[in-house]
């Protein structure tokens, strides 16, 4: 067995905002020197934190959204896998992980453009943001995540 193979996957949440013309949050990242790669917040889940809970303090981390300004309507049914592709494997996550096993959320947003501060937390993520239409999501994401993102898609796409 690879060395690759053997490697966990990293305990992750992601949220999938939409607002109320039925559109989701996508923030560029700050970090990213070559593409034009949108994604949906995310990151992992700390020791004894429960799902949900590292979702609200994710997106809080990544938009400056307080808990108030989103309301939760569903979790994906299972987690989602993605593994890295071999050229990032040992640079990510401390060479750690193979990838991630996230538990997605579908949050609708309740608060005015103007309650995102993309500087609330230091270091900042993203550099912009905007809202698209969802099914613009598996194209604006790295390649590599664009089949989790179809899948969080083709499950929350009757309640968005």
């Amino acid at each position: 067995m690879s060395r690759e193979k053997s490697l966990p996957y990293r305990p992750c949440v992601g949220v999938m905002l939409v607002n109320h013309r039925r559109q989701a949050f996508v923030g560029k990242r700050i970090d990213t020197k070559e593409g034009d790669w949108w994604q949906m917040p995310q990151g992992g889940i700390d020791e004894g934190e429960e799902p949900m809970q590292a979702a609200l303090r994710e997106l809080n981390e990544e938009t400056g959204l307080q808990s108030r300004h989103v309301s939760l309507i569903a979790q994906t049914r299972e987690e989602l896998l993605y593994d890295l592709p071999r050229e990032l494997l040992g640079k990510l996550w401390g060479g750690r992980y193979r990838g991630q096993r996230q538990h997605w959320f579908l949050a609708r947003f309740t608060g005015q453009d103007s309650d995102f501060n993309l500087a609330a937390h230091d270091p900042a993520e993203f550099c912009d943001w905007r809202w698209v239409d969802p099914e613009q999501l598996p194209q604006l994401i790295i390649p590599f995540k664009a089949q989790v993102y179809q899948a969080i898609l083709d499950e929350f796409r009757p309640l968005i």
